[in-house]
């Protein structure tokens, strides 16, 4: 669905329409379906309202046998307009479950292609509120609305030429009323459209907000922050009501204005008709007929007006859904895929990098920067000519004080971000030119935040490698040292967690996080303050692990302990996106610059 809207942008009630239409033709048959029911409801509920007309002539008559006939009739004609009714409701139900699952699951496959780009520039309430709030209005509509506006637009019509039909004089009058009816709800739908759209927005904030201060709750209380967040909420919670009165003071005044239109309506065409009567110019059974469609008339009114709030809401919904659906997916024009050889030459990797001609490359985790410049916003670089090398097996560590680039140049080797200027090179070939698929899944990269699923600890750990087995998932978690603290755990692998592992230690879970790089088995890992969260005394136990996990790979560093990168083969280090020095741990010592500064800073700290 995304590629199929690609190229425009949802700012108009035309581009809403239209997208949205394309999900409900995917289900035309349903649709049509309940067309097909709430018409056949609609007709019958005219038809029904019309054997007034002979039934009451026939009564004024004394013709006792045509008006058994004519209620029975009129029975059959109300009896198959509530089967109907009872038809088109649950196959709406169905039809209705079925266009939101679509688009629940279109949006969220959509968000898996976006880059990250996109994550660090939203909140994530306001994401969450694209698959709550906004779909939610969605389904109000589809659920409420649109069975109701065919079924009232049908009586609409039909109440109006059968008026003409029973007494076309009179109807001219109705004619004048219906006209003042739409000429306000227009009036009043314009209004209440822009301010739906506000409210949709203010909601979203509002949502982001909330999760925010409830995520960082320790913090807000640590810091006495509870007053300023409470003000800022009540900021946030004052727009919202602002645009949802806005919204409801237009769309509110529709069903009683429609109401006390209808009234004055039927007063008027009563004391008429009454009098055309009395003229002989009209039967009573007409009359009858005429004043009770009169007084309908003002349903399917009220139940379209009524539909307003919900139309309107669902409008603004869907626009906010397809405008993240729109948003350009990550690019990646690579051709060049990982594949598992049968029969490596000995020594030589399992894997190997397949080109489109068919050659093969073997991966052996050779990573190259030729003078790389990038920048999260034009205009503002982050790294300037970055030139290094990683040859296979090498550890390489990154150090110097924050925002100098570090991660950033992590970011670019597994392509979460592309380069401006230069290239990266791995075993020879330009990333860009590597499926991201392929790239990330020779990658392994334990980030400083960690993550942890809702699931078991198993589960987690198997998140780095789908096909998992148990045993592997233990041996994983011994190259972490995870596997003590987990046995002693009451369900040991199979223990539940919940809340981004809220029941663990932060060192616990970020050895979980190790555990699973090291399942994944790749053969260039990225360690980004892989121990920042673990004590010293866990970190020296984890030591001989991570080594193991090491050994014959590819290992980027990035470090504040000095302590962890002092065996690396080379260590950068870093200011302004910039090298300023490079060597191993002794000779950057002798150079007595940045480094000798940072380690014996540390040193003395400690």
């Amino acid at each position: 669905m995304a590629r199929q809207l690609s190229g425009k942008k949802p700012q108009n009630l035309r581009y809403t329409l239209h997208a949205l239409l394309a999900y409900m033709g995917r289900h035309k048959f349903l649709l049509l379906a309940v067309t097909l029911l709430v018409s056949i409801s609609a007709l019958a509920n005219l038809a029904g309202t019309y054997m007034i007309r002979p039934v009451v002539n026939s009564l004024a008559g004394g013709d006792r046998s045509q008006l058994i006939r004519g209620v029975i009739l009129t029975a059959a004609i109300y009896g198959l307009g509530v089967l109907c009714a009872f038809g088109y409701t649950q196959t709406m139900v169905k039809a209705a479950q079925r266009i939101l699952y679509d688009i629940r699951r279109d949006l969220f496959a959509h968000l898996q292609t976006l880059p990250l780009r996109f994550f660090d520039t939203r909140r994530h309430g306001d994401i969450m509120s694209y698959f709550t709030n906004d779909v939610d209005t969605i389904s109000d509509a589809l659920n409420n609305s649109f069975a109701v506006v065919i079924q009232s637009f049908i009586q609409m019509a039909g109440t109006l030429a059968l008026l003409f039909v029973l007494n076309w004089r009179l109807s001219l009058v109705v004619t004048l009323f219906y006209l003042a009816m739409f000429l306000y709800i227009r009036f009043s739908g314009r209004r209440s459209k822009a301010y739906y759209k506000r409210q949709q927005e203010s909601l979203g904030d509002l949502d982001g907000y909330i999760e925010e201060m409830v995520n960082g709750q320790k913090v807000v209380k640590v810091f006495n922050h509870e007053a300023a967040s409470l003000a800022a909420f009540r900021e946030k919670n004052e727009a919202l009501r602002r645009a949802g009165t806005g919204a409801q003071s237009y769309a509110a005044t529709m069903i009683p204005a429609v109401v006390s239109i209808s009234y004055v309506n039927y007063a008027i065409v009563a004391v008429l008709g009454g009098l055309m009567a009395l003229a002989g110019e009209t039967d009573i059974g007409s009359l009858a007929s005429y004043l009770v469609f009169v007084r309908q008339a003002a349903a399917p009114t009220n139940q379209f007006t009524n539909q307003g709030n919900f139309l309107l809401a669902a409008l603004a919904g869907a626009e906010r859904v397809f405008t993240v659906m729109d948003e350009k997916p990550e690019v990646d024009a690579g051709e060049i895929s990982l594949v598992s050889r049968a029969a490596p030459e000995e020594g030589e990797s399992r894997w190997a990098w397949q080109h489109p001609d068919g050659q093969l490359t073997p991966l052996r985790g050779d990573v190259r920067f030729e003078k790389v410049d990038f920048g999260y916003e034009s205009g503002q670089p982050i790294l300037h000519n970055i030139s290094l090398y990683a040859k296979p097996g090498q550890k390489i560590a990154f150090v110097g004080s924050t925002g100098a680039g570090k991660t950033t140049i992590t970011n670019l080797i597994n392509r979460f971000y592309d380069v401006q200027d230069g290239r990266i090179l791995y075993d020879g070939i330009d990333v860009r030119q590597i499926r991201k698929g392929d790239l990330r899944r020779s990658l392994g990269m334990v980030l400083q935040d960690t993550h942890l699923f809702t699931g078991t600890i198993a589960e987690n750990i198997r998140f780095g490698k789908l096909d998992a087995t148990q045993a592997e998932i233990e041996a994983a978690a011994r190259i972490a040292n995870a596997d003590s603290f987990i046995r002693r755990l009451p369900e040991g692998y199979d223990t539940l967690l919940t809340a981004d592992g809220a029941n663990l230690s932060q060192g616990q879970r970020q050895l979980l996080a190790i555990a699973r790089a090291a399942v994944a088995d790749p053969p260039v890992l990225i360690l980004d303050e892989a121990t920042s969260s673990i004590d010293t005394r866990t970190e020296a136990l984890i030591e001989k692990g991570m080594d193991q996990l090491m050994e014959g790979r590819t290992v980027f560093v990035i470090a504040h302990r000095l302590s962890t990168v002092r065996n690396a083969d080379a260590i950068m280090v870093l200011e302004h996106g910039r090298i300023i020095e490079r060597g191993d741990h002794e000779s950057l010592l002798a150079q007595q610059g940045m480094y000798y500064r940072l380690y014996n800073g540390m040193f003395e700290l400690e």
